[in-house]
């Protein structure tokens, strides 16, 4: 199950670093829900988000967020510790601060230029952000920090400047141009079978034709002399029983 999300972190991330060029040491902008969450499922965030991300992490909230946090009580308290130990942003309500979930949204404001990630478990404050494109999204479900896969606005900001990138300014002229009242685009060419070209002569036809060498005669293998078998002839033998004039 761990490898599993590590694979989906790093498929996750590996979007906002091409196409948004998120790049290490990654903010991430934590709220005081997602500090009471951690508290209350063991998580200690400053040791397991860089090991989920697989990169440098800076953790980082701001004063609205912990002012909110002070003013919740008690019940709270562990939270707010938590967040003071962060880096703290600056941010332009010191004057009249306003809630967390505000104060991050005006955070990630201008494109999200300082590429921020959001770190909460307030469901308003997720919807909100995912109406932003190129703000990657963090929270903890079932006792594991969890990257959220790229929200339907950033997909679509990706697909829209791929097709800008596609064409010259001149050619999206002439496609605007091509376009009928109703937004249907003109067919300027005639579509049909394509003709095949008249090809030239095979060169491997036109070379020179080999002539086959006559196979040379096999040489008549030497006969063989025939070995002539000479017949032993018994010799006549003295017959010792004879007799003797």
């Amino acid at each position: 199950m761990k490898i599993t999300r590590q694979k989906h972190a790093k498929k996750n991330l590996s979007f906002y670093k091409h196409n948004f060029r998120f790049r290490e040491p990654y903010q991430v902008l934590v709220d005081g829900t997602f500090c009471q969450a951690a508290l209350k499922n063991q998580i200690q965030i400053k040791e397991q988000l860089p090991k989920y991300l697989m990169g440098e992490v800076q953790l980082c909230t701001t004063s609205c967020v912990i002012k909110e946090l002070e003013s919740l009580g008690k019940e709270l308290y562990g939270a707010k510790l938590i967040a003071q130990r962060f880096q703290t942003r600056s941010c332009a309500h010191s004057q009249s601060p306003l809630s967390g979930s505000a104060c991050l949204l005006s955070m990630i404001a201008d494109d999200n230029k300082h590429h921020y990630f959001i770190a909460t478990q307030d469901q308003e404050l997720a919807n909100k952000v995912k109406k932003r494109a190129g703000v990657p999204l963090m929270f903890i479900i079932q006792n594991t920090m969890v990257l959220d896969k790229p929200s339907p606005k950033s997909v679509a900001h990706v697909q829209a400047l791929q097709a800008s990138q596609m064409f010259p300014e001149h050619q999206k002229h002439n496609i605007e141009h091509l376009k009928d009242e109703q937004g249907v685009p003109r067919v300027t060419e005639r579509k049909g079978r394509k003709r095949k070209r008249v090809g030239g002569p095979n060169p491997l036809s036109c070379m020179k034709k080999k002539k086959k060498s006559d196979p040379k005669p096999l040489a008549p293998a030497p006969e063989q002399k025939k070995r002539k078998r000479k017949r032993k002839r018994n010799k006549p033998t003295a017959n010792p029983t004879a007799e003797t004039p």
